[in-house]
């Protein structure tokens, strides 16, 4: 009786949601966007960082 709704449900949900939601959900999906470039971004930063912090430069010149 009661459990997962069937696609024309969903659809029913899914369309109120646009209808409700429907002018915000542009502005929505291009601060996702913005967000999911600055976490790569970050995530790509943060790996270089670890990449050369793992292989110090080679010093030349010998410590005296």
């Amino acid at each position: 009786m009661f459990g997962f709704p069937g696609w024309i449900e969903v659809t029913i949900i899914l369309g109120i949601i646009l209808l409700l939601f429907g002018k915000r959900l542009p502005g929505a999906m291009n601060s996702l966007g913005k967000s999911i470039v600055e976490f790569k971004k970050g995530a790509r930063e943060d790996t270089d960082e670890e990449e050369t912090s793992k292989f110090p430069p080679h010093d030349t010149k010998p410590d005296n």
